[in-house]
């Protein structure tokens, strides 16, 4: 599963640089995760690195893009090809 970003985000800052795969950006009021660059970290890290540093918990897996380990690996080795 992709990750996304809840409008409980404060605007940190934090979580975008820590983006390995450069999926989080600023949208128009709070900051967004590109689902299609997502791969949770995997490949990356053990953990997502978002997640860890967000200081508020407003970054959970996002239900409308359900991907299993495999299929973020596969997108990990497509981003890193």
């Amino acid at each position: 599963m992709a990750l996304m970003i809840t409008d409980e985000c404060i605007n940190c800052d934090v979580c975008e640089p820590e983006c390995p795969n450069e999926a989080i950006s600023m949208g128009e009021e709070i900051y967004e995760i590109d689902w299609t660059l997502c791969t949770e970290c995997v490949g990356h890290y053990e953990e997502s690195q978002c997640v860890e540093v967000c200081p508020v918990d407003c970054i959970p897996l996002d239900p409308d893009h359900v991907e299993d380990q495999d299929t973020l690996m596969k997108k990990y080795e497509a981003l890193t090809a």
